[in-house]
């Protein structure tokens, strides 16, 4: 397994876009409008590289926002969201960060918690999906 930060690049781009469509697009139906945001050039990106192709994404804004996380079925429960997690809560720490946060879907809310994130806020309906913020103090 190898963990690579990228930008949304002519290099990375595609392989971050076949991720999330796959994850976000079929998966769980989300309009790709909705996923790609306009947002992906500002921020920073994680890639996870298993079996010589990448497997998993994520990304977070400059103001410690994460999301668009993201891990192939066949390669779920692995560990691998949590390395994406734990490189861009590195990021943020690099770039002196106080907090990062994120919206969680409810089905992961026990995931974040073990890393650390604790919830804030009610639940939420984005993208027809149950969502709750979460935030880390780093």
């Amino acid at each position: 397994m190898k963990i690579i930060t990228v930008s949304f690049d002519e290099k990375y781009a595609p392989e971050i876009k076949n991720i999330r469509s796959k994850v976000f697009t079929s998966e769980q139906n989300i309009d790709p409008n909705m996923d790609f945001d306009g947002q992906d050039h500002d921020a920073v990106h994680v890639l996870i590289r298993s079996d010589d192709k990448y497997v998993g994404t994520g990304r977070m804004l400059n103001d410690g926002h994460i999301g668009r996380l993201a891990v192939l079925k066949e390669y779920r429960g692995k560990g691998l969201g949590a390395e994406i997690i734990i490189s861009l809560i590195k990021e943020a720490r690099k770039n002196n960060l106080k907090r990062v946060y994120l919206g969680a879907q409810s089905h992961a809310i026990t995931f974040y918690e073990k890393l650390g994130f604790s919830k804030h806020g009610k639940a939420y309906i984005e993208v027809n999906i149950e969502h709750v913020n979460m935030e880390k103090i780093i």
